[in-house]
C-alpha cells in the first residue's frame, strides 16, 4: 500500500509550480515543498535515523517543520510534534517517557528543550552549527528517495489536549495514520492552521495537502488575526476549539471583516449550548461544522453547515456518525444502550489509535477488545444523531437526569449579562459541588451570581443548582492547543474558598 506521505509527495510533484504553503506572507510552492523533504530526509540519513527510530520535534507552525515531519516518515521512522507543556518539570518528564531518537527544537522553541535531556538534539535556526539540521539539509541533493515505510511501522504519535493534566500520547502505524488523513478534500480548499501542530492541525495540514489544497500557516490563535487572515487570505475551512469559536464571533472586528469566502468553521473541544451555535451562525453565517473525535478515536461524527440548514433542532447534537464508524454506548450495568438512552461512548474505526505510546497501564483502560472509550456520555437519537453530554466526570444523574455541562451553561448564557460560561467538574466530592462553572460578562457589564443561581433552579430544578459553585472571570483559562483548562479552574476556585463568601459571589 501506499502510504500518505508517498500519495503526498505524489501530489507535490503533479502541483510542482503551485503554492501549496503560504506563511510569514511568502508562498512555498509544492516543489520547493517537496525538495525540502528529500533535503531534510538526506540530512536526517547523516545523524543515522532510518526505519524504526522515532524523531519528536518542538516545532513552530512553519515549513520547515512539516518538511522535517514528511523527510521522517519517508525513512519509515515515527514522528511527533511536541506539546508545549507550561510546567517545566513535567514536559521534561513527558520527554523522558517518550524517549524520542532525536528531538528537534526551533529558534521559536529552543526554550523548551529540557535540561539534561538524554535525547540527542538538532535545531533549525539556532545552536550550534554542528547540530542545525537545517544547515545539514542546505547542503542535500533534493532528487527523490525511495520511501522506507511500511504499513505496520509506528508512524505518528499525536499528542491530547492534555487539560486533565500531562498530555497522553496515541499512536498510529502508517496504515491506520494514512486511513485518517485520506479523506476527500477539494482542491480549491484556503486551510487556515493557527493551532499547535501538536494536535489536530497536523492532520488538516495532511488532508488538505494531499488532497491538492493550501495551508495558511499562522504562527498562533488571535481572534482579530483570525479574522483578518479570513479576509485577506481568501480562507475556506478553519478550525477553532471551541472557547475560540466564541471569542472570534464576539470580537468586534466580526462586523468589518470581508468572510464571504468561508465555507465551514469547524469547532472541536466540547458541546457547546444551541443558544451559542445560534449565535455564531448568526455572526459568521451559515458555516458551522461540529466535530466531534478525539486524538484517540479519531473523527467519529460530523454536524455540517447542510445539516444545521436543514434541521435547526439539530444544533444540540454532534450529528451524524461517519461512514466506517462503529459506536456502542454501554450503560452503568455494562448492557448496550438503547435508542434515547445515555451511556459512555465506544468508538471503533479503520483511523482509531492503537494504544498510547510508552503508557501500557493507561492503553489498557483506554483500548479494550478493538474498542477504543472515549470517556464522554452521550446518546443516539431516533433520527440516528450523535448526542454528546460531555465526559463522564462532568455528568451527573440528578432526580433521574443525567445532567451534563450544556445543560448548565444553556441558560447562563441566555442572560443578558453573560457573553459565556463553562462547567466543568470539581473533582472533589467532598467539597459538595458537583461542578465549578466559570461565568464571563459582556464588557461592560456585571454578573450576578446569585441571580445565575436562581435562574439554574428554575430551569434545572433546585439540585442541580445546588450541585454548582460559580465564579465570574474576565476569561477563561485555556491550555495551549485552546481548551478550557480544568486544572486552573480548579484552582481558581480553591483560592476563592480562601475569601470571604461576599467576596466569592462578587463578579
Amino acid at each position: 500500500m501506499k502510504t500518505y506521505v508517498d500519495v503526498l509527495l505524489d501530489r507535490l510533484d503533479e502541483d510542482a509550480g503551485r503554492a501549496v504553503l503560504r506563511y510569514l506572507g511568502e508562498d512555498v510552492t509544492a516543489g520547493a515543498l517537496r525538495a525540502s523533504v528529500y533535503r531534510y530526509a538526506r540530512a536526517l540519513q547523516s545523524l543515522g535515523i532510518g526505519r524504526g527510530d522515532f524523531v519528536a520535534m518542538f516545532a513552530p507552525n512553519c515549513p520547515d517543520a512539516l518538511a522535517i515531519r514528511y523527510a521522517t516518515n519517508l525513512l519509515g521512522a515515527a514522528t511527533m510534534f511536541l506539546p508545549g507543556i507550561a510546567s517545566a518539570e513535567r514536559r521534561a518528564a513527558f520527554v523522558a517517557r517518550m524517549q524520542p531518537t532525536l528531538l528537534v527544537a526551533f529558534a521559536e522553541t529552543a526554550d523548551l528543550v529540557p535540561p539534561r535531556c538524554a535525547a540527542r538534539l538538532a535545531y533549525v535556526g539556532a545552536g550550534p552549527a554542528r547540530l542545525r539540521l537545517d544547515i545539514r539539509a542546505r547542503v542535500q541533493c533534493d532528487s527523490p528517495l525511495q520511501s522506507s515505510a511500511m504499513p505496520d511501522d509506528l508512524a505518528v504519535v499525536v499528542s491530547s489536549g492534555g487539560s486533565t493534566g500531562v498530555p497522553k500520547a496515541s499512536r498510529r502505524s502508517f496504515a491506520t495514520y494514512s486511513a485518517m488523513v485520506s479523506a476527500p478534500s477539494p482542491a480549491d480548499r484556503r486551510q487556515l492552521v493557527n493551532g499547535a501542530l501538536a494536535y489536530l492541525s497536523q492532520v488538516l495540514v495532511d488532508n488538505t495537502l494531499m488532497g491538492g489544497g493550501t495551508v495558511v500557516l499562522e504562527p498562533h490563535y488571535d481572534a482579530a488575526g483570525t479574522l483578518a487572515a479570513i479576509e485577506a487570505e481568501r480562507i475556506t475551512d478553519v478550525l477553532l476549539v471551541e472557547p475560540q469559536l466564541f471569542e472570534t464571533m464576539d470580537h468586534a472586528d466580526v462586523r468589518h471583516r470581508d468572510l464571504s469566502s468561508l465555507r465551514s468553521i469547524a469547532h472541536i473541544g466540547g458541546s457547546a449550548p444551541a443558544i451559542l451555535r445560534r449565535r455564531a451562525i448568526a455572526r459568521l453565517g451559515p458555516v458551522l461544522t461540529h466535530m466531534y473525535g478525539a486524538s484517540e478515536a479519531g473523527l467519529v461524527s460530523v454536524l455540517s453547515p447542510a445539516d444545521y440548514r436543514s434541521d435547526p433542532g439539530l444544533l444540540d447534537s454532534a450529528g451524524r456518525i461517519r461512514p466506517g464508524v462503529d459506536v456502542r454506548l454501554r450503560r452503568a450495568d455494562g448492557t448496550f444502550a438503547r435508542t434515547g438512552q445515555h451511556g459512555l461512548i465506544e468508538v471503533r474505526s479503520a483511523a482509531m489509535a492503537q494504544g498510547y505510546y510508552r503508557q501500557p497501564i493507561e492503553s489498557a483502560q483506554k483500548f479494550r477488545d478493538g474498542w477504543c472509550l472515549t470517556g464522554d456520555v452521550g446518546f443516539i437519537d431516533a433520527k440516528l444523531n450523535l448526542h454528546v453530554l460531555g465526559r463522564a466526570a462532568d455528568v451527573a444523574e440528578i432526580d433521574g437526569r443525567a445532567i451534563g455541562p450544556a445543560q448548565i451553561e444553556a441558560p447562563l448564557c441566555a442572560l443578558p449579562d453573560v457573553r459565556y460560561a463553562r462547567a466543568v467538574s470539581s473533582g472533589d466530592a467532598t467539597c459538595g459541588y458537583v461542578w465549578n462553572v466559570v461565568a464571563v460578562p459582556w464588557p461592560g457589564r456585571r454578573i450576578d451570581i446569585y441571580d445565575c443561581l436562581r435562574v439554574l433552579e428554575t430551569a434545572c430544578g433546585a439540585r442541580v443548582a445546588q450541585a454548582v459553585r460559580m465564579i465570574a472571570v474576565p476569561r477563561v483559562p485555556l491550555t495551549e492547543q485552546g481548551k478550557v483548562d480544568r486544572a486552573r479552574i480548579g484552582r481558581m476556585f480553591r483560592d476563592a474558598s480562601k475569601r470571604p463568601v461576599e467576596e466569592q459571589y462578587a463578579a
